[in-house]
Formats: C-alpha cells, structure tokens, sequence
C-alpha cells in the first residue's frame, strides 16, 4: 500500500500523540492485576514556582508582614491550623482535612545550591539529581524501570497531560501521558487509522515506515485499554468543572479500576507571581482546593482514601520580600502538601521558616527534597529508593 504525504502525517501525529504510551501495555489486556489495598501516589505539581509563604502563613511573625507590607494575608483572613500557622483563605478543604488528621504540611523543602531557572530547577525536581548533575531519566521512570527488570508486567504511571514530563521518563520503561481516554481512544478509533492498519497487515515485507505503523497499532491496542478500564468503574461522584477536577476524575476512575497504575501525575499552574499575585494565586487555590476536596471524597466513599498518598511540590518558592508589582520573585526553598488516610503524622510536621536567617533575601532549605522521595518510594511503594535514587537519603515519618 502506497501511504500519501498527507496521511503519513496523520499517522505521525497519532503516534507522536503518543508515542509515550508504550508496548508493554498490552501485557495487561486481561483480567485486572489491582486489588484494594495496594497504594498509589498522585503527584500534583504546582508549576512556575508557588509563593509558598502565602501558602502556609506564619500569621504572627512580624517579619513577614514587615517583608510583605501590602501582600502578607492577614490573620483574620487566614485558615488557622494553629496560632502561628494559617492556609492560604482560598485553601478552606485543605484546612479541613488537616483538622481531620488527612493532611500533612513539612516546611523549607528544597536542595542544596538552589537554582531559580525553571526548567533547571523542574528539572532537578524532575530527575532527583543533585543542582550539578545533568540526568535525562526521571525518579519516577527510574522506579518504572526497576519494578520490571526482565518481567512481563511492569508498574506503570500516567500522566494526565499530552505531554509526559521528564520524572516520568525512565531509561527503559515510559510513563504513559494522556489527557482524556476517551479523547486517545475516539482518535485511535478513526476509521482511517483502523483502515490504514486492516491494509497494512495484509502487505508482506519490510516497509521504510514499519516502525510507525507499529507505534500506531500500539497505540490503538493502548487506547483501547485504557479507555475500557477507565470505564469499568467510573466514579459518579461530582467534580468542578475545571482542567484539575477533570483531571482527578479520570484518575479517580482509574484507581478504582483494575488498571495496574502505582503513580499518577498532573500539574496546575502557572504560579510564576511576578505580578498581581493575589488574584492568580487565589484562583489557581481555588480550582486546587476544589479538586483535591472532591477527589478525597470520592477516595473516602469508595474506601481507598487509605491507599492513595497525594502530595504537591513546586520547582521553588519565591523571594521573602514582595516586588514593586504586586508580586514576588524566584526563590528558593519552600514547603510541601501531603494528604492521605494513611498518614502516619499529621499536621505542621516541623518548623516554619526562619525569617531572620536568610540567603541573600531566600529561604533556607532544610529538609532535601529527595528525602520525600525516598520516604515515599520505600515506604508506600516498597520499592529500592537507594537505586532509584542513586543514594542514600533520609526516612521521614509521615508514613
């Protein structure tokens, strides 16, 4: 058959669509392999930088509203967790689930010698590597590749975007990234590509685009599981009508499918507040604080709020003191959100930072990012941290 310009591109943007939706899923079109009980990891990352000390407010320290005159959030507006700490106004079920032991905060999270690129310190973030090391595989790929050394049914882990982030990306094994599965299947299901395939088995011999065709018939095959386990057991439960609740819901039907997913991954932003902060990072709470609020609910009501441990970072804070445009700038260390029915320690897990000891106006990291990691992945997803992590690092007790 001969293949025209124009549908070798269609065929190319199914597959580049997709291309990170690899083969091995087709070792999972049978029975399911997840049962209640196993535990996941939803990772929500906030990108472009959260303002972290507007997130958790040290609402009696005179320094941060002496650094803030006009953008520090008042005590009385603030959700008080205890009578130095208060969340952001908009985070109200985020105050709730801490009040219901559900939610966890640790402060000053970060790396040594910061970096405030984006990409560079995303990546840093992304790959676990060390702010001189240059890595081109993620933690979570890496955790990927050594759950299936050799087997014929690795973990998996989706992203729910159209492009799969670098931390999902392991030397051997992918993550998947789609954002909708009905969206990949009802493009996978188009007659032309079913016709394309149907016309192309019947050929004999090596075709200078076989490769294409097989990445296609991967995807199709993929689409099609995807979308038929997302529907086994569809949540009914209402979401907001926003990118994230949208974005929850389909993992929340995932999770409560018999797909066999470890690790889910979306992002919100942009949080890059270099103006009129409060209006962005109030609505960009907002849709948070609506999502995370439904997805617990609905976690709870299907009884796996127990396995699920969601938790939120940002590729740095921002500066202590606010700019001349409302806003705030690069910064450093910040602070991270951990939500789970299975926290082991709950609450404000150690102390807010310290705004008299500063780098040069920046925060001061305290607790190395990658020692959540390693707590996660050897605690939650019994897995080698210290190989995927290429160290050693600290356990924490937030489970």
């Amino acid at each position: 058959m001969l293949i025209k310009r124009k549908q070798f591109i269609q065929i190319g943007s199914l597959a580049t669509a997709s291309l990170m939706v690899p083969k091995f899923l087709k070792a999972f079109e049978g029975p399911g392999l997840v049962l209640p009980g196993n535990k996941v990891v939803v990772i929500l990352q906030l990108s472009g930088g959260n303002d972290g000390l507007n997130t958790v407010i040290p609402v009696r320290n005179d320094l941060y509203y002496k650094a803030r005159p006009k953008l520090g959030i008042a005590k009385d507006k603030a959700m008080l967790v205890n009578d130095e700490v208060g969340l952001h106004p908009a985070l109200k079920g985020f105050k709730e689930l801490h009040d219901d032991g559900s939610l966890a905060i640790l402060n000053s999270v970060g790396y040594p010698n910061p970096d405030r690129s984006h990409f560079r310190s995303m990546d840093i973030w992304h790959t676990a590597s060390q702010s001189n090391e240059y890595w081109t595989n993620g933690w979570v790929g890496r955790y990927l590749d050594a759950q299936c050394k050799g087997c014929d049914k690795p973990t998996q882990a989706i992203e729910i975007d159209d492009v799969l982030s670098l931390a999902l990306k392991g030397e051997t094994i992918k993550g998947i990234a789609v954002k909708d599965p009905r969206r990949l299947y009802g493009t996978a299901n188009e007659k032309f590509f079913r016709d394309v395939m149907k016309n192309h088995k019947d050929e004999a011999g090596e075709q200078p685009v076989d490769y294409l065709y097989k990445t296609m018939a991967e995807t199709l095959s993929s689409a099609d599981y995807i979308f038929r386990q997302s529907r086994m057991h569809p949540t009914n439960a209402e979401y907001p009508k926003t990118e994230l609740g949208n974005s929850l819901k389909t993992i929340a039907s995932l999770i409560f499918s018999e797909i066999n997913t470890k690790v889910y991954y979306v992002s919100l932003g942009s949080f890059d507040t270099h103006i009129n902060q409060e209006a962005q990072q109030n609505r960009l709470f907002t849709e948070m604080n609506d999502a995370v609020k439904s997805f617990v609910k609905d976690l709870r009501d299907q009884h796996r709020f127990e396995d699920v441990m969601l938790f939120t970072f940002s590729e740095f804070g921002r500066r202590v003191a606010q700019n001349a445009s409302a806003g705030t700038d690069h910064g450093t260390a910040n602070n991270m959100f951990l939500v789970s029915g299975g926290l082991k320690q709950k609450g404000v897990l150690n102390a807010m930072p310290d705004l008299g000891d500063l780098n040069e106006g920046d925060l001061k990291y305290h607790v190395d990012f990658k020692n959540v990691y390693a707590t996660v992945l050897n605690k939650w997803l019994k897995a080698d941290d210290k190989s995927i992590l290429s160290g050693q690092y600290q356990y924490l007790n937030f489970i």
